[in-house]
């Protein structure tokens, strides 16, 4: 059975794509992923790597190198490991898949025959563009890794068509598009209370996706609609981003008809959900990402047969629309959501929520398991 390698930094237990990734593969493949941490019933081989919070003078040496653009020393202090580097290099590999741009030089590092391919969560050259800090010491960085490690990838993927176009407008690769679909869900729509139509956001609670919008929303609509907010902040949150989710429960205590409620485990979202009516999201396109996202939890929405109510954010309006899922707003301004909400009658919802139950199985992850499973056979072939 051929062997593959999967690279990402992050804690698989909120990293909903790469477990799919993972599981797309099972069946045909041996697997081992390397991360921070792991769900226990992957039924794979995990190597776990140590997240470590660097001290000061590390931080200083970094910034110096990112400064002086000595951006391959700059990778090493960041992210290289040359006891894992020495670990992955004596084993046998066919093909390495990496995720996200950091992932990709060690991919690089630790190859000998082995195939790579590349999953781009982000438009990594613009990810954080909005924050001056991040423009300062790592716009130029990803723009070098892009420039350097991208042609040497033997396929890409990333999530939609917005910055599938921006990764081949500037780099020699054609990214294959692999949606954020869930599973399919052997759900059946809810029947709407029009009395209490019950709303539902959930995400990670991070300042730059300013929810205190969709909060400030709930002073325009109708008193029949109420909002849950489930928020999770990842436990490498900084300080600034820790307090964000304090702010908030208090911003919320002025309106009885909103709540914060506790994170779930990603698998269980789509049945928690499932219980309520509509799911919102409005996001600023203060940076590139935000402006062509396509989020794990649009297609959580259609799973949990919800209808959908979003800003003008163009690859999720663009299914809005194609499959009649619910109502965009004119602009990502509070007012102007809350303009269409209250304009829909309960009959409506149940319409849009009817729509998402035969939207389901299109857009579902098995669709993107052939995708994946496809792509990874033509590549072990050559």
């Amino acid at each position: 059975m051929k062997k593959i390698l999967i690279l990402v930094f992050s804690d698989l237990n909120h990293d909903a794509r790469v477990v799919r990734q993972i599981n797309f593969l099972n069946d045909k493949y041996t697997t081992t992923v390397v991360c921070f941490d792991a769900p226990t019933n992957l039924n794979v081989e995990v190597i776990r790597i140590k997240r470590i919070k660097p001290r000061l003078i590390q931080k200083a040496i970094t910034s110096f190198f990112l400064l002086t653009r000595l951006f391959e020393n700059a990778f090493q202090t960041l992210y290289d490991s040359p006891s894992l580097r020495i670990q992955l290099k004596q084993r046998e590999f066919d093909l390495i898949i990496a995720n996200d741009i950091e992932c990709l030089p060690l991919a690089m590092r630790i190859k000998k025959s082995e195939k790579i391919l590349f999953d781009a969560h982000e438009f990594a050259p613009r990810h954080f563009e909005d924050k001056l800090v991040w423009r300062v010491f790592f716009q130029r960085f990803n723009q070098y890794l892009c420039k350097k490690y991208l042609p040497l990838t033997d396929a890409m993927l990333t999530v939609g068509e917005g910055l599938a176009k921006e990764y081949h407008k500037f780099y020699p690769v054609n990214p294959i598009i692999l949606t954020n679909a869930n599973y399919y869900a052997d759900l059946k729509p809810l029947p709407v209370d029009s009395k209490s139509i019950k709303l539902i956001h959930h995400g990670a609670a991070n300042p730059s996706r300013q929810l205190e919008i969709m909060i400030e929303m709930m002073d325009y609509v109708d008193e029949r609609f109420t909002l849950d907010l489930m928020l999770l902040t990842p436990s490498i949150a900084n300080k600034k981003t820790r307090g964000y989710l304090k702010t908030l429960k208090k911003q919320i205590q002025k309106n009885s008809r909103i709540k914060i409620i506790d994170p779930v485990k990603s698998d269980q979202v789509v049945p928690h959900i499932h219980k309520y009516d509509m799911g919102i999201f409005l996001l600023p396109p203060i940076n590139f990402n935000y402006a062509n996202t396509l989020p794990n939890k649009f297609f959580d929405y259609v799973q949990a047969r919800l209808a959908i109510a979003i800003g003008p954010t163009p690859e999720m309006a663009k299914l809005v629309k194609q499959y009649n899922l619910g109502i965009v707003s004119d602009d990502f301004t509070a007012p102007s959501l809350a303009k269409k909400i209250n304009s829909l009658s309960d009959k409506e919802i149940s319409s849009y929520k009817e729509n998402a139950n035969q939207a389901a199985d299109v857009l579902s992850a098995e669709k993107n398991k052939k995708i994946l499973n496809d792509l990874v056979e033509n590549l072990l072939k050559d």
